[in-house]
């Protein structure tokens, strides 16, 4: 769930972070309402929300509108707390690590949809929820503060204390879940002993990714847990390759972010024409250059040259959904206490 531009992200996202945001566009007499649930960054005013459901109105003869969070996890964290009550016709921005968590509420519908030209890596299909975009979690890096940046996860957590990053809470972020994911796949039960190490180099933990990179691109760290495609925003949009990511050698863990339709959808037909839409080259177009995350099937145009000089992991980790469903309260309840520790 990439976004950008960070330098506004601090004064815009102190009270959306602590509050839900609705946005809404299209003609105010559309006889139908679309509504989707998704995280902040992506309905700001450079995020892909607006360009999607202008898209997406111009062949529903309908009407999106849009409620955020600030972040993905706390869309599963409001879905349970309203229950069958939630307005929502879809949900967009969970991501394969909550599929399993998801599915268990019984608050989704299968979506009946063939996306046999959907493509991420290491193959995803289920039937309630599809993909719309992917990227590789990563250590971004200020090549203008840190000459030398880790070359593996192992590095990171034994590195110098001095040399900060900036992370999110698994709790709250989806980044900071895939994080908390990462560290386990590579580490299995030594993994709370790692992220005692590494809590020295912490700087502060955010509740969501936009806070984290603000506090990155303003200087505080010169780290932020983020993605490969970060460091695209900053060649496309600024010019410059001065935001990088640090190539592990053991591998980075992957976020597939997926949308799904509640079972309670009050347009059902609508709910399943945008999934669809989702997956075609209008929707995923959109994408690249304003989610900064890698599109799930073919765009109108090739992506900017910027997409083929950023990293590209040879080993990818995914962790199965119900592992992560059966686990997440004990990972992070592991992640809690070594992070509270004198």
């Amino acid at each position: 769930m990439s976004n950008f531009p960070q330098t506004k992200l601090l004064s815009r996202l102190a009270l959306a972070a602590a509050a839900s945001l609705v946005f809404t566009t299209g003609a105010a007499a559309a006889e139908k309402t679309l509504t989707v649930y998704t995280y902040e960054s992506f309905i700001t005013e450079w995020g892909p929300g607006a360009k999607v459901a202008e898209a997406f109105e111009k062949t529903c003869e309908c009407k999106v509108t849009y409620v955020g969070v600030a972040d993905g996890v706390e869309l599963l964290t409001r879905l349970k707390l309203e229950g069958a009550a939630s307005k929502a016709d879809i949900v967009l921005g969970l991501d394969t690590n909550l599929v399993a968590e998801a599915k268990a509420t019984g608050f989704f519908a299968p979506h009946g949809i063939e996306a046999k030209d959907v493509k991420v890596p290491g193959g995803f299909t289920d039937d309630t929820f599809l993909p719309y975009d992917y990227g590789h979690f990563a250590v971004v890096y200020d090549t203008q503060t840190l000459k030398t940046p880790p070359k593996s996860l192992k590095e990171l957590v034994e590195g110098d204390p001095s040399q900060k990053i900036v992370i999110e809470d698994p709790r709250t972020s989806t980044p900071g879940l895939g994080l908390l994911l990462w560290v386990k796949a590579v580490y299995g039960d030594e993994a709370g002993a790692a992220w005692a190490k590494l809590k020295d180099r912490v700087l502060t933990v955010t509740p969501g990714w936009s806070e984290a990179y603000g506090l990155f691109t303003k200087g505080e760290a010169p780290m932020v847990l983020s993605y490969t495609t970060s460091p695209a925003y900053h060649m496309v949009a600024e010019n410059t390759d001065r935001y990088q990511a640090a190539e592990f050698s053991e591998g980075h863990y992957i976020q597939i972010e997926v949308a799904g339709m509640t079972k309670n959808a009050k347009e059902p037909d609508l709910a399943r024409q945008f999934l669809g839409f989702m997956t075609g080259p209008e929707f995923q177009s959109i994408i690249p250059t304003t989610n900064w995350m890698m599109p799930v099937a073919a765009t109108k145009e090739p992506l900017p040259d910027a997409f083929g000089k950023l990293v590209n992991p040879e080993k990818t980790f995914l962790l199965p959904s119900e592992e992560v469903a059966a686990n997440r309260k004990a990972w992070i309840d592991e992640w809690l206490a070594a992070m509270s520790k004198n």
